[in-house]
């Protein structure tokens, strides 16, 4: 019986080849193209280099030809093609012209409300009046349809300038797009890390998002391929990282914060939210009871040198308003609806500040080598 081939097979069997210049194998570089396809017992994709005149392509190709059909099946026929990294070409295209600020949301970790304050913060900003996108690229968790209470819409498609383009859903004043609106909200997304970053550049560059003073990036917790994906196809003006005052979640938010800064990534850092600061009792708003600690992430804003933007306290209706898809910070409680509209304002200023301060942002090359 003949075994079905998958992109996580080739993948693996990709492992054996070494780049003679390195000894490191294809896969590990990132030599593998996102643009693999399987008909049958036929695959094709390609095997980027970094210069057009890379001496070893011709054995690499061969040696990739030979461990498919060495470790999954002889009768597996491979079409490999050869493209050369031209970084002068790629740093000119630009995916979203009209977008004057890219903002990453971002946490160390799952369940410090990342995505609600991502969700709060876009529409907040829309009420200020600024032009406002928000995509939903936590692709294995996209909450951002329930939240904006629209995971029942269906996405369509026009033609701008002769190109098809994918039109976001546009509530409460903000242009939303998630692949929640493109799977079963009820089944599980199990995509290897290449068709999940595939997807998430679909969204990106085959969208409508026309003219916007402020894109929002709901990033999925944690640090991974999509991650990777994001800050080399976007030229992010700065992240935002959302932790709780917990001791488990700082730590997890330090990491967060030194993958941006760090050398190959060196995105801003444009300040942090900590989020679930306090509870306060909808009953009597003038108390605060710190039931995760308290100012854990003040004290780790001042550790690392960046703005602390907000502290955003845990109150019911923020629950509510997300499950209900009624941001709180339209809604009628003036404590969260206050929080938020602060927050929108840091962010503006900070967003102003780095603008003002530093160069003008880049897509990242984090190096095949």
């Amino acid at each position: 019986m003949e075994s079905r081939l998958y992109p996580n097979l080739i993948l693996d069997a990709l492992t054996k080849v070494r780049y003679p210049g390195n000894g490191k194998n294809i896969v590990e570089l990132g030599m593998i193209a996102d643009d693999m396809r399987i008909d049958g017992r036929k695959v094709s994709f390609t095997i980027v280099f970094e210069k057009p005149t890379d001496p070893f392509a011709a054995s690499v190709v061969k040696a990739a030809e030979a461990a498919i059909k060495t470790y999954i099946a002889d009768d597996v026929e491979p079409t490999i093609s050869v493209a050369s990294l031209k970084p002068a070409v790629q740093e000119r295209h630009n995916p979203l012209p009209g977008v004057k600020n890219i903002i990453g949301v971002s946490s160390g970790k799952g369940g410090v409300g990342k995505s609600t304050v991502a969700s709060n913060l876009a529409v907040a900003l829309a009420a200020e009046g600024y032009k406002v996108g928000l995509l939903d690229a936590d692709i294995f968790g996209p909450s951002a349809p329930k939240m904006f209470g629209v995971e029942d819409e269906t996405v369509y498609m026009h033609e701008v300038d002769g190109r098809p383009l994918i039109i976001p859903v546009e509530k409460y004043g903000v242009k939303v797009l998630s692949i929640g609106f493109l799977v079963d909200k009820n089944s599980a997304v199990l995509w290897r890390g290449g068709m999940a970053s595939n997807a998430l550049r679909q969204l990106i560059e085959e969208a409508d998002w026309g003219e916007l003073d402020y894109f929002l990036i709901d990033m999925p917790p944690g640090t991974s391929d999509i991650h990777l994906t994001l800050v080399q196809t976007l030229a992010i003006t700065g992240v935002i990282v959302v932790t709780t005052p917990q001791e488990v979640a700082l730590a997890d938010a330090r990491k967060g914060i030194s993958m941006f800064v760090g050398d190959k990534v060196n995105v801003p850092v444009l300040g942090l939210v900590e989020n679930m600061a306090w509870f306060t009792p909808e009953i009597h708003p003038e108390e605060k009871y710190y039931i995760f600690g308290r100012d854990g992430g003040a004290k780790l804003a001042k550790e690392a040198g960046v703005p602390l933007l907000a502290q955003i306290p845990l109150v019911g209706k923020v629950c509510e308003g997300g499950d209900s898809g009624k941001p709180v910070a339209i809604g009628d409680d003036p404590i969260t609806s206050q929080a938020f509209t602060h927050l929108a304002h840091e962010v503006t200023e900070a967003v102003d500040k780095r603008n003002n301060e530093l160069p003008a942002t880049v897509k990242v090359d984090v190096g095949r080598r």
